[in-house]
């Protein structure tokens, strides 16, 4: 029998992230919680304790300052050891033009969470990781990008910019740890149903529930998959938008719905 998880999760306070701590808290998972507000950590902390995770600590923390996220690691690989698994799930989203010069911080904040809260959330975990390689447990570094990232979506050029960079990074990353033992996940989600999706004003295909994503993401992870994209059905869906012409898909998505201001 495989001996229960140690993960490290960020945006873990609400939507896929808690619904990824729940699935390893009923394995009885050992979990790190990282997000910005502290009392709903301790809310689905409080939560995963009755699911029969082993051990649950919250750290208030933004993805965007490093310095907080090497404290946070520091602190979890000297009371549990090195992580088996670290998913980069923090995110933000929120329409932006770049026509508006008040959208340019939004445009900023988009980029540092979803990109740069990225590898500031992978790098302070990778040397014990790589150095526990050996002991018999699997080791995985799990970046939730987005099929937003597959082609520019109009009035989310943040968001879909920084989803196509999440993808390019996690994949370079791959490579580089490809002889450490460390695999690197990408999940890249279509539509699942958060806090984050509930603002969006238009119909939204093949929309699964958190609970359901997380079910489907772990198995991947589990897998160690290089690359998916969850729902199955939306990864057709973004292998037809990478073969559409410019200017096909330039008249097909002008006039598509546009995301709401949220930041």
């Amino acid at each position: 029998m495989n001996a229960p998880p140690r993960l490290f999760i960020t945006g873990a306070s609400s939507g896929i992230g808690e619904a990824l701590a729940k699935y390893y808290a009923a394995r009885g998972g050992t979990l790190g919680l990282a997000a910005r507000d502290h009392e709903k950590l301790v809310t689905v902390a409080k939560a995963l304790a009755t699911l029969g995770a082993r051990q649950v600590t919250c750290y208030p923390l933004d993805v965007a300052d490093a310095a907080q996220l090497q404290a946070a690691a520091e602190d979890f690989i000297t009371r549990h050891g090195a992580p088996d698994i670290v998913i980069a799930n923090a995110g933000v989203s929120s329409g932006t033009l770049t026509e508006y010069a008040e959208d340019l911080a939004a445009f900023r904040r988009i980029l540092e969470t979803n990109v740069f809260g990225l590898s500031a959330t992978f790098s302070p975990f990778i040397a014990a990781m790589r150095n526990a390689v050996g002991d018999g447990r699997a080791r995985r570094l799990v970046g939730i990008a987005s099929i937003a990232g597959i082609r520019g979506l109009p009035s989310a050029g943040a968001y879909s910019a920084s989803k196509a960079a999440a993808i390019t990074y996690l994949e370079s990353l791959r490579v580089e740890l490809r002889s450490s033992g460390i695999k690197v996940v990408t999940i890249a989600p279509g539509y699942i149903k958060t806090p984050m999706t509930a603002v969006n004003p238009y119909p939204m295909p093949f929309l699964l529930s958190a609970d359901e994503a997380a079910q489907r993401f772990a198995r991947a992870i589990d897998r160690g998959v290089s690359y998916t994209v969850i729902p199955w059905q939306m990864g057709i869906v973004a292998k037809v938008l990478r073969l559409l012409p410019n200017g096909f898909y330039d008249r097909l998505f002008a006039k598509a719905p546009r995301k709401p201001k949220v930041l």
